[in-house]
């Protein structure tokens, strides 16, 4: 299926600016982001039906604020300005923005008018606000459609011109009716007729894989990922086992049955030709008397490529296969976008690790995780794999607290089994971002069969969040909570203390390492 129609959101480096398409690609209408100073014509072509322009930390009216030329509103698609984009909006079309006397930050109620970006929305609803800043006066022409206590124009529009701002963010879930808005603007407002699925992408990718690859071999590194494991299976509907090897490295520090499950998923029933590596030893090896997290963390990275290196030049490879996703490319500040964190997917792996450079071949890099998932249950994944909750990538090491040991790790597995499978048990595995126990290395007194004990503390975590930027602790029914405790006591040998982690992100992180 190829793009019919697409909306463009040009960022101006906002925290939120992914939700934005995401928000529009969940409505069945494809959406891309780019850097806001990346030229017209190469994004504009017969397909765009409408431009979204983020949010910012700058001051619109700063010596050295990021801004676009009048040129934006000439496209003949129409325009909606988010926070600073609206700002923006003002400013070039002669309105004034200043600072604004009260700060907005956080739920704030929102008067609507009967408008075209608010048709069925509530006449008063609840939004999300982060501005010091807002619009002091109107360009001509303009009229404002929303209010809040401190915000006299939250909302403005010009809709000879298809020109649409809004103040709050209606990309964030907090922003009660929000979603309803972004339809509003797509749909009624861009003339947008919706259809696109991830899934009907399949058949491009896979060609695309085909013609990059022609006759030459492929290895890819298979982590059981989810984005991972839908790269692979995307090119083994091309490539047979004389072309598409798939690398699964073993570091000894994986969940309880995860190597199996791999293999079983992977080899036995989608039929790849996937390696087992075994290197656990290795990496135990390495990580013996380290108790610093961060060196956790460059011990296993390093060593894995290493590994992973050596397996790859046996194979005889072209070219690398990654599942790089749309958001290590945003956030790494590829294609322009403004660089939040760098991602090891992004660019390759080392040199060495293949005979030339551009031999990489990424099938997902548009896709969002969800719809990356989608496209792995249409591929036939098991359900229970595709959904997955995330791992980290030094696995288990940065949920033991303090030195790595194989009896903390064959402990902790069993404890982390036990808590997976009764949230399971409990249908609470879908409903939680992430849920794990922890080897916290403290031994406290107990008292069990009329003796003392001096066991491990465990310490268990499960946290509900949309994108992991901010997470709250999961409300676990305190019957399941029970149970959970009670079965990791009795089934789990130096054991002997159970507690569970309510701390949020911020201040906390999701890991404790």
């Amino acid at each position: 299926m190829a793009v019919t129609e697409k909306i463009v959101v040009l960022d101006f480096g906002g925290q939120y600016n992914q939700l934005i398409a995401r928000r529009v690609r969940e409505s069945g209408v494809y959406c891309e982001i780019l850097n806001y100073a990346v030229p017209i014509e190469k994004w504009k072509d017969e397909t765009l039906k409408g431009i979204i322009l983020t949010g910012g930390p700058n001051s619109v009216y700063s010596d050295d604020a990021p801004r676009l030329g009048n040129e934006i509103f000439e496209q003949g698609v129409p325009v909606l300005g988010i926070c600073y984009g609206m700002q923006l909006i003002n400013y070039l079309c002669k309105g004034q923005v200043e600072s604004a006397e009260v700060s907005e930050y956080g739920h704030t109620v929102l008067n609507t008018k009967e408008t075209a970006l608010f048709r069925n929305v509530s006449r008063e609803t609840v939004v999300f606000m982060n501005h010091n800043d807002r619009v002091s006066t109107l360009p001509e022409g303009f009229t404002a459609d929303a209010s809040t206590s401190n915000c006299p124009v939250a909302a403005f529009s010009n809709t000879e011109r298809g020109i649409y701002g809004v103040q709050f963010h209606p990309e964030v879930r907090h922003s009660v009716e929000g979603t309803q808005m972004l339809k509003n603007f797509v749909f009624d407002v861009c003339g947008c007729a919706g259809g696109y699925r991830a899934e009907d992408m399949i058949g491009r990718m896979v060609n695309e894989i085909r013609e990059q690859v022609g006759n030459g071999k492929v290895v890819a590194g298979l982590s059981g990922g989810v984005d991972s494991s839908v790269a692979c299976a995307l090119a083994g509907r091309v490539l047979g086992h004389d072309q598409l090897v798939c690398v699964f490295v073993d570091h000894g520090l994986l969940r309880k049955n995860e190597a199996r499950d791999v293999m079983q998923t992977y080899r036995d029933n989608l039929g790849l030709n996937v390696i087992h590596v075994d290197a656990s030893e290795r990496f135990l090896e390495a990580l013996k008397g380290v108790t610093d997290p961060e060196r956790k963390r460059k011990i296993i990275g390093e060593l894995f490529v290493r590994v992973f290196e050596e397996e790859a030049r046996k194979t005889g490879a072209d070219f690398l296969l990654q599942g790089t996703i749309y958001p290590d490319k945003i956030e790494s500040g590829m294609g322009g976008s403004a660089p939040i964190k760098s991602h090891h997917n992004v660019g390759g792996l080392p040199k060495a690790s293949l005979p030339q450079k551009d031999h990489i071949i990424e099938p997902l890099p548009l896709l969002f995780k969800d719809e990356v998932r989608a496209v792995g249950e249409e591929l036939g994944i098991p359900h229970h794999m595709v959904w997955r909750q995330p791992f980290p990538g030094p696995g288990l090491a940065v949920r033991v607290i303090g030195e790595i040991t194989r009896e903390k790790l064959d402990i902790l597995r069993e404890c982390d089994a036990i808590y997976l499978e009764e949230l399971s048990n409990a249908g609470l595995s879908e409903q939680i971002w992430q849920s794990f126990a922890v080897m916290t290395g403290i031994r406290t007194v107990g008292c069990m069969g009329d003796g003392r004990t001096y066991g491990y503390c465990i310490g268990l975590r499960a946290v509900t969040s949309d994108d992991a930027m901010t997470v709250e602790a999961a409300e676990i029914p305190y019957p399941v909570l029970k149970k959970i405790v009670s079965r990791i006591i009795n089934e789990v040998h130096g054991v002997n203390r159970v507690v569970y982690d309510v701390t949020g992100k911020p201040p906390g992180t999701i890991e404790w390492e």
